[in-house]
């Protein structure tokens, strides 16, 4: 299936647009999908249990606590490794670390980050070290789809994107695999708010908001929520605005949005000292500089 044929297909039907992120961002569903999925399943493929202590901490860093959160899975994966390579407790053990060459040429190479785009990477290529990447990914798929259910959404989500239907397209724009996108927004009943659902398989969110938006409104016109650097980046290298769920205070953003952030956008006054002070908050919630080189 041509996923970006669909997102250049995406039509307007109304004079504003806004991407949202999910996970983390619509749903208070990311510290336990990576907690009891990615961490425990990363331990097992990778055979980290030797060093899983330093190999949890770096991988919640990554992942939930800094700017690196809510990337692509596979580049999220590749940092986590970069960054166990230079910690002093795996030198000093002399721990050997699974080899990510080929997972690191694969990410260069590739844009739609995906298990499909990975398994044919794989199947080509021959290269046994890509083994336990694809079963880990797969895996966590596969788990989450089983047992995670009735993660809720943050409070005023919900009365803040059936508000943002009345004024704007809605496009979901994410790097979760599209089946946990379609399952979470239909089990939660979001679905109908969705003009359309943008997941990993789709590309990057920067070619989401491209391909379906820019050109079809005005820059002023589109916005992009959500709890990552990553968002922020998409939003940036459109030219767009930002709204940001600030990562532990998600309740007060989405809040905050319903009650201010939203008129400001519909009324041109969101550009500007108001958006500055909110991205420079957001900013401040991320660290690069991870707590044990501090």
């Amino acid at each position: 299936m041509d996923y970006q044929k669909e997102l250049r297909e995406f039509t307007p039907t109304l004079d504003y647009f806004i991407g949202i992120d999910s996970d983390g961002c619509v749903f208070d569903s990311m510290e336990v999908k990576q907690k009891e999925f990615f961490i425990p399943n990363a331990l097992k493929y990778f055979n980290l249990f030797p060093v899983s202590k330093i190999a949890r901490e770096t991988w919640e860093f990554v992942n939930l606590y800094s700017v690196h959160r809510g990337g692509n899975r596979f580049i999220s994966m590749l940092k986590v490794f970069e960054l166990l390579a230079q910690r002093k407790e795996i030198i000093e053990k002399g721990f050997q670390l699974p080899d990510m060459t080929p997972l690191s040429e694969w990410v260069v190479s590739e844009t739609k980050l995906g298990n499909a785009s990975l398994r044919k990477y794989h199947k080509d290529t021959k290269d046994k070290r890509l083994d336990p990447v694809l079963k880990w990914s797969e895996t966590v798929n596969r788990e989450i789809a089983e047992w995670l259910h009735d993660i809720p959404p943050f409070l005023h989500a919900r009365p803040s994107i059936e508000k943002i239907s009345a004024f704007a397209d809605i496009l979901v724009v994410s790097q979760t695999p599209l089946e946990a996108l379609e399952y979470e927004w239909i089990e939660n009943d979001f679905i109908k708010y969705a003009k359309m659902i943008a997941a990993q398989e789709h590309g990057t969110k920067a070619e989401h908001i491209a391909f379906a938006a820019k050109s079809k409104y005005h820059d002023s016109r589109i916005l992009m929520i959500g709890d990552a650097k990553g968002d922020l980046d998409a939003a940036k290298y459109n030219n767009v605005l930002f709204y940001p769920i600030i990562p532990g205070d998600e309740d007060y953003s989405w809040k905050r949005f319903l009650e201010e952030g939203l008129d400001r956008f519909i009324n041109g006054k969101f550009a500007g000292a108001y958006e500055n002070l909110l991205i420079q908050t957001f900013r401040d919630s991320l660290p690069e500089t991870p707590p044990w080189e501090r």
